[in-house]
């Protein structure tokens, strides 16, 4: 069995949002299939896509507690020295490359692919993924956690309750087909 413990990952904020990807990430990282990391800028970012969809502060401040409590080990700390000497397309990119760098990662999870050049985030010992390649691969590794920790999540939504299949739908909404459908056929 492939240990994807191992696989330290940094999430770029479109993939902390829409809620239900972010879910699956944290299922996922809750029951040891990856270790997921962020940063200040990344959680900065959040919370202003959170204002501009309407959350309130109290559960926007909520959000990030919680995240940061689940796993206190993600915050990767010091990287901001790092992004000046960083070249990307969109240099407001830069802090996910400098804390994927930072520490040590493995992966940079994001939807936005082209700003992280393969060849350039390669020469720093990365790859880039989107959330469904990456989601998808982590039920390749390990199917039986992945489905249990899908579960998981769907006994644990709440506004509004889902079923299996409504919630296989909503990823498949948010751009998680292969992953959606990959889980449909182990359920």
């Amino acid at each position: 069995m492939i240990h994807s413990v191992r696989f330290t990952c940094v999430l770029d904020t479109n993939v902390i949002y829409p809620i239900v990807i972010r879910d699956l990430l944290f299922w996922f990282a809750h029951d040891d299939l990856y270790t997921p990391k962020w940063s200040k800028h990344i959680f900065d970012e959040w919370a202003d896509v959170m204002r501009r969809k309407d959350v309130s502060e109290e559960e926007i401040k909520k959000r990030i507690d919680w995240a940061n409590q689940a796993f206190p080990d993600a915050m990767v700390k010091n990287y901001e020295v790092l992004m000046e000497g960083l070249t990307l397309p969109d240099v407001k990119d830069r802090h996910v490359l400098a804390a994927a760098v930072k520490t040590n990662a493995n992966i940079i999870v994001t939807n936005n692919l082209k700003d992280f050049p393969e060849e350039y985030i390669a020469t720093f010992g990365l790859s880039v993924k989107s959330a469904d390649d990456f989601l998808t691969d982590i039920v390749d590794l390990n199917p039986d956690v992945a489905v249990n920790s899908f579960r998981k999540l769907v006994i644990n939504r709440k506004n509004p309750a889902l079923d299996e299949y409504e919630v296989l739908n909503s990823l498949r909404r948010n751009g998680l087909n292969d992953t959606a459908n990959y889980l449909h056929t182990l359920l």
